[in-house]
């Protein structure tokens, strides 16, 4: 099979690194099942993605004194390779998948008659077992950090640790699928082995401890990381005049993937409705960025309903200066998702100095714990009267507004920053 991919470092002999190296797995199964949908070649995410959940923890580490190693699977290599990744310097190593993986994908396509094959066992054979030790042993890591545990990838990766004598550790950034059969038996059996868990929320905490029986001192309770001395405001009117906002028209802003279902997106549109409606003399703008699967349906909801002030960016942005540009137009930021893990871009919103206005899905309890005191407002998930109502007070004062968006930056500033994150990190994952 020829690589698709041209760029990247072939593999040659490497000295074990001297600086303590984290081993960090992406999630799910293969590299492109993700950034296919959102138009990010493995090229692009080599020299043009930056910011959220993966490279703040890559920058956090850094700055802690701490080399990872980012590895990916993907059927469109033949060979595995590395690469730069050009914002953070971080080494990413890409390992062709196995063989039997892709046929049970391509099986379980073709022939409906073997139902829920590549669900229940297909993840499992995703990770290519003997090239990943190797590439461990090369570049000297000290221990592996899944991105999910609720997925078999940590399962699997938890066995290798075991083999390799290396700990295993896993964040929770939002997984918690449906079980697989043969997840069930599996799973607690490779939480209770792991070295340890890295959890952000308190109810996430709770609840594995509870259906696992993972012991509380293994899952540390640690924020995800933002970059908060790069997320600040730029000028509201300079902003707004290279988008062309009008300096008087009242600005939310969302910025993520267009997931209807998981996002709430679908709640955002009747609670838009609602507010317009209601306020049909004023220049009200919905600022839209991020795209994917479900962007058309999406397309669809905003002309049946006929919104107004609807502004959408249908890509995903890769150049944080332009998240910046866009947040630093609005005037509230909002995430109305039914589902999360720990999300990074309303801590990015609130380093802009905006308030935010989110649903109750897992981790907004904790970035907005104090409520209106941190600068947020809190409302119940798929109930888009309370979304809307919660928008329409911070649009109606804008006062208040400008108040609870400094609370915003202090929040961010003491709770969030790379460096207090990144030691903590530290202390964790070297603690073995």
């Amino acid at each position: 099979m020829p690589n698709e991919y041209a760029t990247g470092e072939r593999l040659g002999s490497m000295s074990t690194p001297s600086q303590p190296t984290i081993a960090l797995m992406s999630w799910g199964e293969l590299f492109e099942d993700f950034f296919d949908t959102i138009g990010v070649s493995l090229e692009a995410f080599s020299n043009e993605l930056t910011g959220g959940w993966l490279f703040n923890y890559i920058e956090a580490l850094q700055l802690a004194g701490v080399r990872t190693v980012l590895f990916f699977v993907s059927a469109r290599v033949s060979e595995t390779f590395r690469f730069t990744h050009a914002a953070t310097g971080a080494t990413v190593c890409v390992l062709p998948a196995p063989k039997i993986h892709c046929a049970v994908r391509y099986y379980s396509t073709h022939f409906p008659v073997l139902p829920g094959l590549k669900a229940s066992l297909g993840s499992y054979l995703a990770t290519p077992l003997n090239s990943l030790a190797r590439e461990l042993r090369r570049e000297g890591c000290n221990a592996i950090l899944c991105q999910e545990y609720e997925y078999p990838r940590f399962d699997v990766c938890v066995l290798l640790g075991q083999l390799m004598r290396l700990p295993v550790f896993a964040t929770f950034q939002g997984g918690n699928t449906p079980q697989s059969r043969f997840e069930r038996p599996v799973r607690p059996l490779a939480l209770r082995a792991a070295a340890g868990l890295i959890i952000a929320t308190k109810t996430e905490i709770e609840r594995v401890h509870t259906c696992y029986g993972v012991p509380l001192a293994k899952i540390a309770h640690i924020f995800n990381p933002t970059d908060v001395a790069t997320w600040r405001a730029f000028d509201r009117s300079e902003a707004r005049a290279v988008l062309g906002i009008p300096i008087d028209a009242r600005v939310v802003v969302y910025h993520g993937r267009i997931d209807l279902e998981r996002k709430g997106l679908d709640v955002l549109v009747d609670a838009w409705h609602r507010l317009c409606c209601e306020r049909p003399s004023k220049d009200l703008r919905l600022l839209l960025v991020g795209t994917g699967s479900d962007a058309e349906e999406l397309r669809r909801r905003i002309a049946d309903k006929q919104l107004r002030g609807v502004m959408w960016v249908d890509e995903y942005v890769r150049d944080r200066t332009a998240i910046r540009r866009y947040l630093s137009a609005a005037d509230v930021y909002t995430l109305p998702s039914r589902r999360e893990g720990f999300p990074v871009a309303p801590i990015e919103a609130m380093a802009c100095n905006l308030p935010v206005v989110a649903a109750d899905a897992s981790g907004i309890p904790d970035i907005l714990e104090g409520g209106e005191a941190v600068g947020g407002v809190v409302v119940p998930r798929g109930d888009a009267t309370a979304l809307a109502l919660a928008l329409g007070r911070v649009l109606d004062d804008e006062a208040w507004g400008r108040e609870l968006g400094k609370r915003a930056r202090c929040r961010a500033e003491e709770c969030f920053s790379l460096e207090a994150i990144g030691k903590q990190l530290r202390d964790v994952l070297l603690s073995q």
